[in-house]
């Protein structure tokens, strides 16, 4: 038996979830079941909602313009969340839905977007990365998602990053090395041990006032990405790779 089923769809809800449980629709979620899918009563749906797993249900109307999901066995436990912190310069719409939903697919746990001098794009709403997380989520058969932190100035962000906890920074002013390698010569305090942070600068990267800062931090990785620039979403996709690779849960091990 296939570890996912992506034959049916998967609904993301708020509410907690066991057996024999009823978890009323929001009307967004009704429309789309009732009307786009045009699921009859009875059909079948998988649910989650991050902490209690994946469960089964069957799909009843109870109303002209309502329904509901009647909850039967849980089809898979909840995972972990990871330990991947992605923390990026906004961008602009399109360019950070993209960013987000594969940061999802990508496991990271925790997304945090950062104001650098060079940011060109501000006020990003929570509400609106969360969306595009649970989309990428119920797609992709993701369990947990990732938690969403408010915009954060950079300096106050590395002001209250713990030391002992690894930073990966992309510069497109490093040496041209072999990305797996590099963070692989961390060593296993940054494979091992604590969070992993992936910091991703502006589309014009980072001064360098905010470089020397880095680089003066402990436990700081300084990444290339190879001999081509690439834009902001690209390289944060790229990254997320390299890290999973080297110390994250992509590993045999």
């Amino acid at each position: 038996m296939a570890r996912y089923e992506f034959a049916t769809h998967r609904l993301f809800v708020e509410v907690p979830l066991a057996p024999d449980a009823r978890v009323p629709l929001t009307p967004e979620a009704f429309n789309y079941l009732a009307h786009v899918l045009r699921m009859p009563e009875g059909g079948r749906v998988l649910l989650f909602n991050g902490r209690d797993g994946e469960f089964e249900g069957s799909f009843a109307l109870t109303g002209k313009k309502a329904g509901a999901v009647h909850v039967g066995a849980r089809t898979r436990a909840q995972d972990s969340p990871g330990r991947i912190t992605l923390a990026f310069a906004p961008l602009k719409s399109a360019r950070l839905d993209y960013l987000v939903q594969k940061a999802v697919e990508m496991g990271a746990a925790r997304l945090v977007p950062v104001l650098t001098r060079r940011t060109q794009m501000r006020g990003t709403r929570p509400e609106k990365l969360r969306a595009w997380a649970i989309e990428a989520a119920e797609q992709c058969g993701i369990l947990s998602l990732p938690r969403i932190d408010p915009e954060v100035a950079l300096d106050a962000f590395l002001d209250r990053h713990p030391p002992e906890e690894t930073i990966v920074f992309c510069d497109e002013d490093a040496e041209v090395a072999d990305p797996v390698a590099a963070l692989r010569s961390a060593g296993p305090e940054a494979g091992h041990g604590g969070g992993l942070t992936l910091l991703i600068g502006p589309e014009g990267g980072f001064e360098a006032g905010e470089r020397a800062r880095l680089n003066a931090r402990p436990n700081v990785i300084r990444l290339s990405l190879g001999p081509r620039i690439l834009r902001a979403d690209t390289a944060a996709v790229a990254a997320l790779a390299a890290l999973q690779i080297a110390l994250g849960d992509w590993r045999a091990d």
